[in-house]
């Protein structure tokens, strides 16, 4: 009975893989020589000139504008001469400002905190109030701590749920600022969950909306000492907080889209992306620097073969992702009547770490395809695995979504988190050996798929991709953001 459920079906697969043939030595001569352009290339110049020339480049304000530009202006050098910047709009524009806290009761100290993104300002001269600390995030707790959460600061502790459920907690927390300030809170604080007091920028919610009430992170000492005080026999914390952010109107963002057109099947296309939004407290270098220079070493590549390749490629560089994912979302909704010609999506948004291989996004059937081109081109440099794990984080999900095979670049995350959303995220910490190991893993996988005379896979129904989103267990973010289902 075992041998027939669990060993038989392997065997069945382990044929099956060996069966599907290996890219033609054409192709595989070609990828190698593409990596070697990468790795000689000038990939980290280009990410240098992005990191250190912009800054921050938040969506919506001119450091972005300004890089999208410039980006547009790559794509041209290379040859390219489709290159548009392809406009959509957010609710809302938002420059950071300051922010100021301190406890005044039971002592004097500054407090390390930061505005979430998209949060409002403070009337002038801050807020003034006894702490108010709600630790458990439940709907009816939170209705009866109103009389507590009128007038005051609140500081939401989701620390236990973190603990058990990491998208369970995000969920709660989204859900808390709403009925907090239904309740009349005046600002919200969020303790923070790194040592050292040092802060990961975000924001509250989706889609560029500004929160109903001002809301700053707080160093993780600070709230320690916040708590340990709150414990105590007097239990009374007081506090002062004056934020103080730029907030504007709909706001006019532009994805970066390049085009090189196929001679075979030029109405068939690849797409090869990134996002080249950052936050603000560093300069974006990892996340996601390295993957706008990835897309655009592999444009610049691809452009200079000398010969048309077999479909169209299009690479995109996209605007607001880290308020949501909504510049990818916005281009396919625009695009929706030619999504049935799109034969993948490559994405890169997971730093420049130690290469690993690829996440098919919970296609088994995309790790029989894969297979012969990990086999052939990525092993040796290190890059064979084929994960199934399934995500929605990143500017592969729209795609996915509507049943477009998706690839999403695997890479060792351990030195990304150290930087991920801080302000040491710069240039520096990119390793140019694992840097240039990545792109040069690209632009194989994409040459690959893009001459490959049968697509990499088939697109798959609303029902087969509610399935690998169920099994993922991502129905409550999804149907949180307003994008499940389609």
């Amino acid at each position: 009975m075992t041998f027939r459920r669990v060993f038989l079906p392997a065997l069945v697969l382990l044929f099956a893989l060996t069966c599907v043939a290996a890219p033609p030595d054409e192709v595989q001569q070609t990828a190698n020589g593409l990596a070697g352009s990468v790795l000689t290339g000038p990939v980290m110049t280009t990410l240098r000139d992005l990191a250190d020339g912009f800054g921050g480049r938040l969506t919506g304000s001119p450091a972005y504008q300004h890089s999208a530009e410039w980006a547009a202006a790559q794509f041209r050098s290379y040859g390219i001469k489709d290159v548009r910047l392809e406009p959509f709009t957010i609710p809302n524009g938002w420059l950071r400002g300051y922010a100021r806290g301190e406890m005044t009761v039971p002592l004097q100290r500054p407090l390390h905190i930061e505005s979430l993104g998209w949060a409002p300002s403070t009337p002038k001269g801050g807020v003034e109030s006894d702490l108010v600390l709600i630790t458990d995030l439940s709907e009816a707790a939170i209705r009866n701590s109103a009389p507590q959460i009128k007038d005051h600061i609140v500081m939401l502790d989701a620390a236990k749920e973190f603990r058990q459920n990491r998208m369970k907690a995000y969920l709660l927390l989204r859900n808390a600022y709403t009925l907090v300030g239904d309740e009349g809170a005046v600002a919200i604080m969020l303790p923070g969950r790194e040592p050292n007091n040092i802060i990961n920028a975000h924001s509250p919610g989706w889609h560029a909306e500004v929160a109903k009430l001002p809301m700053v992170d707080l160093g993780m000492e600070d709230a320690d000492l916040i708590r340990r005080t709150m414990a105590s026999p007097s239990g009374k914390v007081h506090l002062k907080l004056d934020v103080q952010n730029q907030v504007s109107g709909p706001t006019t963002v532009h994805n970066v889209i390049a085009e090189i057109r196929g001679r075979e099947n030029p109405d068939e296309w690849v797409i090869i992306g990134a996002h080249l939004d950052s936050w603000d407290f560093g300069t974006g270098a990892q996340d996601n620097g390295t993957g706008v220079a990835s897309v655009l070493e592999v444009a610049r590549v691809l452009a200079g073969l000398g010969h048309p390749l077999r479909r169209s490629v299009r690479f995109a560089l996209w605007g607001g992702e880290e308020e949501g994912i909504i510049g990818s979302h916005m281009y396919v909704e625009a695009h929706k009547a030619e999504l049935a010609k799109c034969i993948a999506v490559i994405n890169t948004d997971n730093g420049a770490g130690h290469p690993k291989g690829w996440k098919v996004e919970g296609r088994r059937d995309m790790i029989e395809a894969m297979q012969p081109i990990s086999d052939s081109l990525l092993r040796d440099y290190g890059a064979g695995d084929l994960s199934l794990e399934t995500t929605y984080d990143t500017d592969h999900g729209p795609f996915m979504l509507y049943g477009i095979p998706a690839l999403d670049q695997e890479v060792d995350e351990a030195p990304y988190f150290l930087i991920h959303h801080k302000s040491s995220d710069t240039y520096d910490k990119v390793d140019p050996v694992n840097f240039k190991t990545d792109v040069a893993i690209v632009a194989m996988t994409a040459y690959a798929v893009v001459q490959d005379p049968k697509p990499i896979a088939p697109h798959i129904d609303n029902a087969a991709v509610g399935e690998i989103v169920k099994e993922a267990h991502l129905e409550d973010m999804l149907k949180e953001a307003g994008v499940w289902p389609q």
